[in-house]
């Protein structure tokens, strides 16, 4: 059943050109922002501390930011922790104090709230761990990239995987992009989301070309650009329906999620948005320009000839 049937073929590819030219635009703005304003890395990447408290009942997650705001370190990250008594802070490293007289600063500061604060464990995360999940980080981003390349490759052509992965480092150079331009912090959450686009938007190009294969079986009289103007526009009753839902989902979390899933939230939605425009106006048109044939995909078939007794 469909819910959102359309019936004459939009034509996309008539657009490549200037959609392309708008995808370069703004992969140049997001590269000068990473280049020019970096990321504004958490503390998990840059070293600090990090601490669990325990409070004697439902913590006021508003009122511990204001007092530790009030102390002089309004960079802490506070948020819960398994339930509404436990808190974790995560505090940044600063040169002047080491970690052990920072944590106890803050110790002291939120025990004049509550006398029965408890205070469960310190951890410090130095510069050189910090360094270490960058590179990991970095490496991971990687792997899945040249994943997806051979993945493509083997299940359509190799131009197919090209155009896929130039798709997918688009969005991921442009979630950065908006992450080093309005300097939102960059955590793990915010790469797990990173890692998760990917994923996410390379589906969305397999089934595209997926509908490009069939589309070169089934309309055999038909150019290049008309096969992938069908193919696209008979999903987009699937992507209205299925990117519509999962953003409902991941909109739900922006709003009610608190200021813990907030830039995770965000990464998602923006990667979502980014991941549908370019399966769309990024990956499609390169395999345009690519050269991508009927011949590419289907195989003539080679008739044996009979022997002759």
């Amino acid at each position: 059943m469909e819910f959102f049937k359309i019936r004459k073929d939009i034509p996309f590819m008539r657009h490549a050109l200037v959609f392309n030219v708008l995808s370069i635009i703004m992969f140049s703005l997001a590269a000068g922002a990473l280049t020019f304003k970096g990321l504004n890395l958490g503390v998990e990447f840059t070293g600090g501390t990090v601490m669990e408290v325990g409070y004697s009942q439902s913590a006021d997650l508003t009122k511990i930011r204001d007092s530790l705001e009030s102390g002089g370190m309004s960079e802490a990250i506070v948020q819960s922790f398994g339930d509404s008594r436990t808190v974790l802070i995560r505090l940044p490293t600063k040169p002047e104090i080491t970690g052990a007289k920072l944590s106890d600063q803050v110790f002291l500061l939120l025990k004049e709230d509550d006398s029965q604060l408890e205070l469960r464990r310190v951890d410090y995360v130095g510069s050189q761990v910090g360094e270490e999940l960058v590179e990991k980080g970095a490496l991971a981003l990687l792997v899945v990239s040249l994943g997806i390349v051979i993945y493509l490759a083997f299940r359509f052509e190799w131009k197919f995987g090209l155009a896929a992965i130039l798709a997918n480092l688009h969005d991921v150079v442009i979630i950065l992009g908006f992450f080093a331009l309005f300097q939102w912090e960059f955590s793990l959450p915010v790469l797990a989301a990173v890692l998760a686009i990917l994923g996410y938007s390379v589906n969305e190009s397999v089934v595209v070309f997926d509908r490009i294969r069939e589309n070169f079986r089934r309309m055999r009289k038909a150019e290049v650009p008309e096969v992938i103007n069908n193919a696209i526009t008979r999903i987009m009753g699937r992507t209205i329906i299925t990117h519509g839902s999962t953003q409902l989902m991941v909109l739900s979390i922006l709003i009610f999620g608190g200021e813990t899933l907030h830039y995770f939230a965000l990464a998602l939605t923006i990667g979502i948005l980014f991941g549908i425009y370019s399966s769309i106006f990024v990956a499609s048109p390169l395999i345009l320009w690519l050269g991508i044939s009927r011949e590419d995909l289907i195989k003539p078939e080679v008739k044996k000839e009979e022997a002759v007794v």
